[in-house]
């Protein structure tokens, strides 16, 4: 069983170099599980956790209703954005400067296997994370991610999250609004989901601009304990 993730934090890059790099660190953990039960041996499986920004793009997940991208190809195009179909769960969402994403790529043999345990934890890891903001994030029920003022006129989701996880091993992630252009999320429904706004830390605090490296910490802080792993 191995505690130890690999962190990477990739800076800005293009959402399908980006997806290319999470397939290859899949598919090598993958292959340590498969060549472990063929030949009966126990070697550990790696674990991976990207931070990255993208540049402006959609993405739509594999249950997800295409008729939730409310832009043509050509508006697409003029707007500077990309769209991909994807591989995780989840509808479509938005991702773009401004935004921190995180990609834990894990065997969660090597924690719990157990995929709704493993999403709970990651909207608690952002839950947690908001709180040192005097921001009070908590769960929509059926409505994976973390939202703000659940149950109000008010309500309004903060962070997104879609994962896909074959042989217990995780790909994607969440996606949080740090310092986000909003404007972006008028181009769809976001997570398929009708007459619920998209709101970023920034505009929570009141400020022009988060310091998205201090935010990057504590996430990873928060991580760490409640997955009681460790970082290299």
């Amino acid at each position: 069983m191995n505690k130890k993730i690999v962190f990477q934090d990739l800076g800005k890059k293009d959402y399908k170099v980006t997806w290319d790099y999470q397939e290859t660190l899949f598919q090598e953990i993958v292959d340590v599980k498969i060549q472990n039960r063929k030949e009966e041996t126990q070697n550990p499986t790696p674990n991976y956790f990207l931070f990255v920004e993208h540049p402006h793009v959609y993405t739509l997940g594999k249950s997800g209703d295409f008729s939730n991208l409310l832009l043509s190809e050509k508006q697409l195009e003029q707007k500077g954005a990309t769209f991909y179909k994807i591989n995780r769960g989840g509808d479509i969402t938005y991702h773009g400067p401004g935004q921190i994403v995180g990609y834990p790529i894990v065997d969660l043999e090597n924690f719990f296997p157990d995929i709704h345990k493993y999403l709970r934890l990651l909207e608690e890891v952002i839950i947690l994370t908001l709180a040192e903001y005097n921001i009070i994030g908590v769960r929509s029920e059926g409505e994976t991610g973390v939202w703000l003022g659940v149950g109000t006129p008010f309500a309004r989701k903060i962070c997104a999250m879609g994962v896909r996880a074959s042989r217990w091993v995780t790909m994607h992630g969440f996606a949080l609004n740090v310092n986000a252009d909003l404007g972006f999320f008028d181009n769809i429904i976001p997570c398929g989901i009708k007459g619920k706004a998209v709101t970023s830390l920034n505009v929570e605090l009141g400020v022009d601009k988060v310091d998205e490296q201090e935010v990057k910490e504590k996430i990873v802080k928060h991580f760490v304990e409640l997955f009681e792993c460790t970082f290299i």
